[in-house]
């Protein structure tokens, strides 16, 4: 089963500078560390899970049934990056490591509670209006919503989310055409596979610590997976539609001896005549992914609707209402119960679900973020899916600091 994305700015970012002023026997530690930022956030959480079940529809890392009915450290975030500079041959790199339970999750996870989200060189060469590249661990590209759910409208996932990949072991190049559309494409290893995982695959590609081939350690042959992306943004002449922006990309994820599993993905942001309002529409759809002998031409879906109320100043409401649905799979896609809780619902059979998530986020204290959110997942085919239930709620409680 594959869990399944980026780029997280920070509110507040501390450079370090430690050469002070030039000298002719300047350190090389020193001159390598200058224009280096540190960032990150710590991200922790209350849930609780009620009614007689204890599942809901698999999103992610943050809301397994591991963290329900009591506190969470979610993760430590550092981040090391220095950014890439005005010059036409500029370089720089990344950093981004994560501490806790949900870094087990990762492709990038190298030990418990310890995982690479993303680690990368960044450089630039003076192509045009400048074309960017990054060579190593990334962020995948498609996608509405991150890993990290500081910056999500939601604390949890959405479906969409878990049908994609997390990140990618490769290269990315980007390119800004104009300031209305960017550019994006790359190859990497694998869509699905732990950090540097080649194919062939000796074994599932399955996300966590421990998931290493068994016996001979396979050879890659050069299958890769391509990515591509692109990204329109609305002039400031479109008036109150000004910053929206409409996202199209797909991930085609290249395996050996079967079909190999494509993710086709469509976002949209769109700014309302009301400021306080803004809306955005996310489509997912992925092919093959779940193929193995028994079913062939597997397929999952997700549609998600997103609105944004900033209240007053310091509260904002984000409201995602998602429908999901999927072919018949070996397995599941969402819908995996745990042991001794498969009530009603046939493991593997296909599946359709309705969901909504209300999250209501109050700015109390700089650089907190802190909010609450309920979740209420519905089975659409009645199967009872959820531990003998067609419906399931999990109640949610964020707090975050970003540094």
């Amino acid at each position: 089963m594959i869990p399944p994305v980026r780029r997280f700015p920070s509110p507040c970012v501390l450079a370090l500078s430690l050469c002070g002023t030039a000298v002719a026997d300047e350190s090389v530690v020193s001159s390598l560390v200058s224009g280096t930022t540190i960032a990150g956030a710590v991200d922790t959480s209350v849930q609780w899970k009620p009614g007689p079940g204890s599942t809901m529809a698999t999103r992610g890392m943050n809301t397994a049934p591991s963290h329900y009915n009591g506190f969470n450290l979610e993760f430590l975030e550092l981040r090391l990056e220095k950014p890439l500079d005005d010059a036409g041959w500029s370089s720089g790199y990344k950093v981004e490591m994560w501490y806790g339970q949900d870094a087990d999750w990762l492709p990038g996870a190298l030990a418990p509670n310890f995982a690479v989200k993303q680690a990368y060189v960044s450089l630039r060469a003076p192509v045009g209006n400048g074309l960017d590249f990054k060579v190593g661990q990334f962020d995948a590209i498609i996608g509405y919503e991150y890993l990290a759910p500081y910056v999500n409208p939601n604390f949890s996932r959405s479906l969409g989310n878990w049908i994609e990949p997390f990140s990618h072991t490769g290269v990315l190049a980007t390119y800004e055409a104009a300031s209305w559309i960017t550019l994006t494409g790359g190859a990497a290893n694998s869509a699905y596979g732990v950090m540097n995982t080649k194919q062939p695959w000796s074994y599932l590609p399955t996300y966590g610590v421990g998931q290493l081939p068994t016996g001979p350690y396979p050879k890659g042959n050069g299958t890769l997976t391509y990515m591509g992306l692109v990204t329109l943004k609305a002039p400031e002449s479109w008036g109150f539609l000004s910053g929206g922006t409409l996202t199209g990309g797909l991930v085609e994820g290249g395996t050996t001896g079967r079909q190999g599993s494509i993710n086709y993905y469509a976002g949209i942001t769109v700014p309302t005549p009301i400021p306080e309002v803004t809306l955005g529409f996310a489509y997912d759809y992925n092919a093959h992914a779940w193929d193995d002998a028994t079913f062939n031409d597997t397929w999952a879906q997700a549609l998600a609707g997103y609105v944004s109320w900033q209240i007053v100043k310091d509260l904002k409401l984000n409201v995602r209402i998602e429908y999901a649905d999927s072919s018949q799979t070996s397995a599941g896609v969402w819908i995996l119960p745990l042991p001794g809780e498969v009530d009603g619902y046939v493991v593997g059979s296909p599946e359709r679900l309705f969901a909504v998530t209300g999250t209501l986020e109050y700015a109390l204290w700089a650089n907190v973020v802190s909010r609450l959110e309920i979740l209420w997942d519905r089975d659409l085919r009645r199967d009872n899916a959820f531990n003998g239930n067609n419906n399931a709620v999990l109640l949610m409680a964020e707090i975050a600091y970003r540094f």
